[in-house]
C-alpha cells in the first residue's frame, strides 16, 4: 500500500477500548500495533483491532480529523464504528493482514 495519510481506529474487542491515530502508512502502522511496537495505550490494553479507517489526501487534513474525532463522546466514536462495522471485525484482514490469533509464520519445514 502506498503512502497516503490516514485516520484510523483500533478497538482490543467487540465494543472495548478504542484508540484513534493518524499515520501516513496504515499497513506499517498496523504491523507495528500487531507486534507491541508502539508503547503506551495500546500496548498496555492489547488494542490492535483495526475497526475504522479513513484516507485522505493529505496529512494536515487527516489530522484535523484525528484531532476531531479524540474530541467526540465515546457514544458516538461507537456509532461511527457500528455504521459501517457493526460486529466490530478487524478489518486489516480486508488490508491482507493475518488474521488476530493467526499463527506467526516459522522458517523451516
Amino acid at each position: 500500500m502506498p503512502k497516503q495519510p490516514c485516520v484510523y481506529m483500533l478497538a482490543n474487542g467487540r465494543i472495548g477500548a478504542i484508540y484513534i491515530g493518524v499515520t501516513s502508512n496504515l499497513l506499517a502502522r498496523l504491523y507495528q500495533h500487531r507486534a507491541g511496537q508502539i508503547p503506551g495505550f495500546t500496548a498496555r490494553y492489547g488494542i490492535c483491532r483495526l475497526v475504522r479507517f479513513e484516507m485522505f489526501a493529505d496529512m494536515p487534513t487527516a489530522i484535523a480529523r484525528e484531532k476531531q474525532l479524540k474530541r467526540w463522546h465515546r457514544e458516538w466514536k461507537m456509532n461511527l464504528i457500528e455504521r459501517d462495522n457493526p460486529d466490530w471485525d478487524d478489518l486489516a484482514v480486508t488490508l491482507g493482514l493475518e488474521p488476530i490469533g493467526s499463527p506467526v509464520p516459522r522458517g523451516g519445514s
